[in-house]
């Protein structure tokens, strides 16, 4: 079992919870004002934007942590790129301000409504893309999802975040655009 923390009380944080309790470990959230012991795992469920003010508040604390990054880097004013350079991602900028932190890309690339039904558009079961370069790491994040519903596989390095980023990004504006519902999305199929 794994003490998860997860920043956000959003969708996708409260779609997280349930998964990870599901697959029987403990879940807790931090709040905004306060000022929380961590747990192995943190998630971060907020937007890139938040990012710097956690890592302020809490950088030695996440030090030898799991962080899971689900963020997705949208210019949400012209919803017409991504606000990290092309070369890099998200999830590489917060490893980058947190270097004794495993940082993991995950659960960017599906919609809350997939996580909670572990279906995409009721079709397909869910599947969440693992990016970083810490195997162990990546391997106890697996370990932690065994027995929420979800499939779990490794994308690579934490260079292939750039593109998990871009194919969520991608989601957003199909969805945004209505051209998928936010219960849909894309699938893996073996």
């Amino acid at each position: 079992m794994n003490n998860i923390s997860i920043f956000g009380k959003g969708n996708m944080g409260k779609a997280l919870a349930e998964r990870f309790t599901q697959a029987g470990n403990q879940v807790s959230f931090v709040g905004r004002d306060e000022q929380a012991t961590l747990g192995d795992m943190v998630i971060f469920a907020v937007p890139f934007a938040s990012i710097d003010d956690i890592i302020a508040k809490y950088a030695n604390q996440l030090a030898d942590k799991i962080v899971i990054d689900i963020t997705n880097p949208v210019d949400f004013a012209t919803m017409d790129g991504l606000v990290v350079p092309a070369d890099s991602s998200a999830a590489a900028m917060i490893a980058e301000k947190l270097p004794k932190t495993a940082v993991i890309k995950a659960f960017n690339t599906n919609f809350a409504a997939s996580l909670l039904t572990s279906k995409v558009a009721d079709k397909a079961q869910t599947t969440v893309l693992l990016a970083g370069d810490c195997e162990q790491s990546k391997t106890a994040v697996s370990e932690a999802l065994n027995g929420s519903g979800l499939i779990v596989k490794d994308a690579g390095s934490l260079k292939r975040a750039r593109e998990l980023e871009a194919l969520g990004f991608l989601q957003i504006t199909l969805a945004v655009r209505e051209q998928i519902g936010w219960t849909g999305g894309f699938a893996l199929f073996e």
